[in-house]
């Protein structure tokens, strides 16, 4: 019993090896006109779909767009994926990377795509100065999933960021952004 609970962390822990920052940065990061293509698209695909997304894109002072992270898990678990933030008026600001691991009762694997929606100055420079930051650290975020039936207006927009995780693909539990890191990267 204990030789199988280790094949299976052992497993597990390639499996994120395989999907984590390093395995996709270099293969995502070849082309970065690619990147702002992918992360337009999906932005415009969620402002269509989302209509307190687009309350907060009127708003905002930049939004960050994952167009695609990868989560997987057995046991132990991982998820990355690259990014590019978008000012208001849609010009790249930078590239970044999220990633991050967890353990626990989990299984599964799945792709979506993340917006982060940057409402004041200060959680934009922090971003900058910071060179990125871990989820739980520096401003607050709150998640916002598709279907929750809270509006947005100016009186309910009290937070840094807005998150909507969405264009879920697979199945896997927990779209949160705990324990994941959000980290410049430089593309070539």
């Amino acid at each position: 019993m204990e030789l199988t609970r280790r094949s299976l962390g052992a497993g597990a822990l390639g499996l994120v090896t395989a999907v984590g920052p390093l395995g996709l940065t270099a293969a995502h990061a070849d082309h970065r006109a690619d990147l702002v293509a992918a992360a337009r698209s999906k932005l415009r695909l969620l402002l269509e779909e989302e209509p307190r997304a687009r309350f907060f894109k009127k708003h905002c002072r930049a939004v960050l767009i994952f167009p695609s992270i990868l989560k997987a898990g057995f046991i132990f678990g991982g998820e990355t994926g690259n990014g590019v933030l978008l000012s208001g008026a849609g010009a790249p600001m930078g590239f970044y990377n999220l990633s991050g691991g967890s353990w626990g009762l989990q299984i599964g694997g799945q792709d979506f795509a993340y917006a982060l929606f940057f409402m004041t100055e200060g959680s934009l420079e922090y971003l900058h100065r910071s060179d990125g930051f871990a989820a739980g650290t520096g401003p607050s975020i709150v998640v916002i999933n598709a279907g929750a039936g809270a509006e947005a207006d100016t009186t309910t927009v009290t937070h840094d960021v807005y998150a909507f995780p969405f264009s879920q693909k697979g199945l896997m539990a927990d779209l949160t952004l705990q324990g994941t890191k959000i980290t410049p990267i430089h593309p070539g």
